[in-house]
């Protein structure tokens, strides 16, 4: 089913002036009106912002720019204000987010990932042809993502971390805080209530020729005692394979200041300019525990190119600090990067506001004091 890895271009271009220019085509009154529709106003932007190309506080300053009233604005903003708490939750959780963090997932009768799902075989056209088109480009709508983890979850009684491992894997935007507490918050792990949703609802929204007679065509109150339908009981253990690209040897290695760059941040304007030495460290540990797609690999590479005269490392942290010796090192902060050593930095946040907070409300109240000045 995999298809060649170059697929995503079409849809997600990875030179710097592509990227501006998507940038520049925001709506957001268009954004927020039709947003939850397969074929919305949507800003396409997840990607560059998941792999620390652009960040959301460079999203809002644009959007500012437009000098609209804050009202038709609200809820794009919103939604970059959901990738910033997903991450505050990363921050401060760490790797509490790879399992059930506020309550434990309830009627779980299965494991693995279900078969009709990894296939696209569900019986569901609007859900086979996401996922389908999913392995081409890498790429799935937010409100697919839902009815996807809402099927395994709640319908298929699936715990949810082995399908959000597949889904993670296979998304150009994939961010394991975004992605992880969102599976969370369907199932029912990260929220007090579960989500749901029926034919009627996917039909409105992905436009699937009315489709009927599937198990999803009944009413929300006959979810409550719903058998697992025949469709989604056999499961299997979603394994993923990826090369690496080539790595420089240490004799290439210059002892000078160094940034080091990651599967989460390839930001071509950081130190813009400055007579430093670039490093992309790709760590085969990191990918081992969070395994990724061939073409989730290429294109983070392929975004690489953006940053002048970056060199590609393979292997482990301690590794290319020996062999930087005595230079200065500098990285981005982030959950993944405990075990850096160096100078760390912070990242460009949409607002100020830091730490846990139990619901997004309660951050997105305290951060849009600050925004809408």
């Amino acid at each position: 089913m995999q298809t060649p890895t170059t697929d995503y271009i079409d849809n997600f271009p990875t030179d710097w002036n592509s990227i501006q220019d998507r940038i520049e085509a925001i709506d957001p009154i268009k954004y927020a009106a039709t947003r939850n529709f397969e074929n919305g106003a949507l800003t396409l932007l997840g990607p560059y912002i998941s792999r620390g190309v652009i960040s959301t506080k460079s999203i809002f300053e644009h959007i500012k720019s437009l000098d609209l009233e804050w009202r038709p604005t609200d809820k794009l903003v919103q939604e970059l204000a959901w990738r910033d708490y997903w991450q505050q939750v990363w921050v401060v959780k760490q790797s509490q987010i790879e399992s059930d963090l506020n309550f434990e997932q309830k009627e779980v009768l299965h494991s693995g990932v279900p078969v009709s799902i990894f296939e696209a075989k569900t019986g569901i056209e609007a859900i086979d042809a996401a996922i389908e088109s999913f392995y081409k480009t890498g790429y799935l709508h937010n409100h697919m993502r839902m009815y996807i983890a809402a099927i395994c979850c709640n319908i298929g009684k699936y715990h949810w971390s082995a399908p959000a491992k597949w889904m993670y894997a296979n998304l150009l935007d994939g961010d394991l805080a975004s992605n992880h507490l969102s599976w969370q918050w369907v199932a029912g792990t990260f929220s007090n209530r579960k989500y749901v949703a029926n034919q009627e609802n996917i039909n409105k929204y992905f436009h699937s020729n009315a489709q009927r007679n599937t198990f999803l065509d009944v009413p929300y109150e006959a979810f409550n005692n719903l058998e697992v339908p025949a469709e989604l009981k056999q499961s299997l253990n979603s394994i993923t394979e990826i090369n690496y690209p080539e790595s420089i040897s240490p004799r290439e290695l210059e002892e000078k200041k160094t940034l080091v760059y990651n599967y989460y941040n390839l930001d071509p304007l950081w130190y813009e300019g400055a007579d430093v030495q670039r490093i992309l460290l790709i760590e085969p540990a990191v990918f081992e525990r969070y395994p990724i797609s061939q073409k989730c690999m290429d294109f983070a590479v392929a975004l690489s190119t953006n940053i002048k005269d970056i060199k590609i490392f393979v292997g482990s942290f301690s590794a290319l600090q020996i062999e930087l010796k005595d230079s200065e090192i500098v990285f981005k902060e982030h959950p993944l990067n405990g075990h850096y050593r160096g100078v760390q930095e912070d990242r460009d946040w949409l607002s100020s506001v830091k730490g846990y907070f139990p619901g997004f409300f309660k951050f997105w109240n305290k951060a849009k004091k600050e925004l809408v000045k």
